[in-house]
């Protein structure tokens, strides 16, 4: 049975190392999740391709997320750390603040990019199946680490958008930070001195009004032309 688990567990991380876009791990994957843990429902989200067109979903996810209003959203936001309703409320308060039978155990785990919650993976159990327990968070807590790994090295993938902010030879520059290269690799990739580097990210920040390699790239992402 130990050896079942690890399998299964490890099946999960080989998928979500493998999917090629986001959509593939909200509809593929956190159906494989489901059934790992059991689950009546599950699902994995990100905050940005919530479809603004649904109203009714919109304010449905704006109340079920609220830190006022959900205990489990507020550790999420607090803690970026897994975790079931019964860590953070009593069994009575939950029932008060979410009475759907459907939904009587959560769990949720989050989805970190650059030190912000971007997504949260997410499972609920009906009433009469048992509680979400420790080893449920462990194995959430490997997963939500692999699901952010890998929105990390998808970001990384993804050009650079252009800006006529920049000069081409910025760009390049640009280009090799969001690879993770220090400026002595950058040098040696570009055969210029390693303060030409860092001269030019100093004009690089002050053109784009940033103070880090990471405010960089990713303001980088979302400029535009």
């Amino acid at each position: 049975m130990r050896l079942r688990w690890r399998l299964s567990l490890q099946a999960l991380f080989h998928a979500i190392a493998q999917a090629k876009d986001r959509e593939t791990l909200r509809s593929h994957i956190s159906t494989e999740m489901s059934e790992y843990f059991s689950a009546t429902r599950g699902g994995l989200f990100f905050f940005a391709q919530i479809p603004l067109a649904n109203s009714k979903l919109q304010k449905a996810l704006q109340i079920a997320l609220s830190p006022q209003h959900n205990p489990v959203a507020r550790y999420l936001l607090e803690h970026h750390a897994p975790v079931h309703e019964a860590l953070v409320v009593e069994p009575k308060t939950w029932r008060l603040i979410c009475p759907r039978a459907d939904r009587w155990h959560v769990m949720a785990g989050p989805i970190v990019s650059n030190g912000q919650l971007v997504g949260v993976v997410g499972f609920t159990r009906q009433q009469g199946m048992p509680a979400f327990d420790s080893q449920n968070l462990t194995d959430l807590s490997a997963l939500c680490l692999h699901i952010s790994t890998w929105v990390a090295m998808a970001r990384l993938q993804q050009p650079l958008l252009q800006t006529k902010r920049l000069t081409p030879r910025e760009m390049q520059i640009a280009s090799l930070v969001a690879q993770g290269q220090t400026n002595a690799e950058i040098s040696a990739e570009l055969w210029i001195t390693e303060n030409s580097v860092k001269q030019a990210l100093k004009r690089m920040f002050r053109k784009l009004e940033v103070s880090s390699r990471t405010q960089m790239v990713a303001k980088l992402s979302t400029v535009s032309k």
